[in-house]
């Protein structure tokens, strides 16, 4: 396996405002209940290691490009040697044609998919609760 092209620098785990703002966006898309069971679901997911191309095909978004400041913040942190924090997912279910949901991350992803697709990022995936 090749290096990476860039040194990226994680934290051990998602700093505590990225489950608030994971059901903040989760909000557009559930109800209060399936949220807060999505939230819980993570705080206890295992940390996983998934390469940044893998999340951005199973979640069907497009990468932002590099000049939104987002994702330049985010670049600027990688040069800079700043530790970013994991990213927290929702797995999606191919056999019902549902992708993924990037709960919270969506900018690091991109970001790291610029400097790297291959690069590997540490992230928790929570199950989609059964309706």
């Amino acid at each position: 396996m090749a290096a990476p092209l860039v040194q990226v620098h994680w934290k051990s785990t998602p700093d505590e405002h990225d489950y608030p703002a994971a059901a903040d966006y989760l909000a557009l898309l559930a109800e209060d209940a399936v949220v807060a069971a999505i939230v819980a679901d993570l705080r206890r997911a295992p940390m996983v290691v998934k390469k940044a191309k893998d999340i951005l095909r199973a979640s069907r978004l497009e990468a932002l490009t590099p000049d939104n400041p987002h994702v330049r913040r985010d670049l600027l942190k990688v040069t800079e040697g700043k530790k970013l924090s994991p990213i927290l997912l929702v797995r999606g279910d191919c056999r019902a044609n549902v992708p993924m949901l990037i709960a919270d991350g969506y900018h690091r992803v991109c970001a790291l998919y610029w400097a790297d697709e291959n690069i590997e990022m540490p992230a928790k995936i929570a199950a989609m609760p059964a309706s």
